[in-house]
């Protein structure tokens, strides 16, 4: 575990950006994708009921919908996200695996 954060540091402190971290840490960001959704929907039904049972009512019927859609996104961006640095990845390994040889 701790060579994991070790790793993790000192990949977060390289300057030279020839390691990269977003892929370790989208588990992490979607987390907290998810937990705020949540939050987010359960702020927005309380605060619906406090104005009225209608529009407690209609929080009640919007607000999963849109946490589901926020969800969809950011599952989503993280996936774009962690392709584009994959491709980086396996893109620097063929041209290492290409150079020719002196």
């Amino acid at each position: 575990m701790s060579d994991n954060l070790d790793g993790f540091f000192s990949g977060l402190f390289d300057f030279s950006f020839s390691r990269f971290i977003a892929p370790k840490i989208a588990g992490v960001l979607y987390f907290l994708a998810i937990a705020v959704a949540a939050l987010t929907a359960l702020v927005v039904i309380i605060a619906g009921f406090s104005d009225g049972f209608l529009t407690g009512l209609g929080a009640i019927i919007i607000s999963p919908l849109v946490f589901l859609i926020y969800v969809i996104f950011s599952r989503v961006a993280l996936e774009s996200l962690v392709v584009a640095f994959k491709t980086a990845e396996n893109t620097r390994k063929t041209a290492e695996h290409t150079q020719p040889r002196i």
